[in-house]
């Protein structure tokens, strides 16, 4: 199904899509599992201006709309990583464009 700027509809597939990858955190969390996985303590270094109040939750929120998937390894002390799922991959080429929009804008 094409999208159109002309439908009107109840739901909106760009609210939809803003109201799971928006927000400050979201989407510089994506993009940084884009290479793979990493732990809590790589995303922290990644991501050194959220708090890690706003990080967990961010986290919390990618992880119950699917896009990110949360492995506990049964090891002392215990490991857990964060990975994306398959949705979660598919926002490559969007997060992908918008790192080279910031680039060029930056520059300026």
């Amino acid at each position: 199904m094409d999208a159109s700027f002309d439908d009107v509809s109840e739901k909106c597939p760009v609210e939809y899509a803003v109201g799971l990858i928006g927000g400050k955190w979201k989407p510089v969390l994506l993009f940084q599992l884009m290479p793979g996985a990493k732990r809590y303590s790589e995303l922290q270094r990644l991501v050194p201006n959220a708090s890690d109040r706003m990080l967990t939750r961010s986290l919390r929120e990618l992880e119950a709309d699917q896009l990110i998937h949360r492995e506990v390894f049964a090891e002392v002390p215990v490991r857990v990583e964060y990975s994306l799922t398959d949705d979660g991959k598919e926002l490559y080429p969007i997060l992908a464009n918008i790192s080279d929009w910031g680039v060029r804008h930056m520059a300026r």
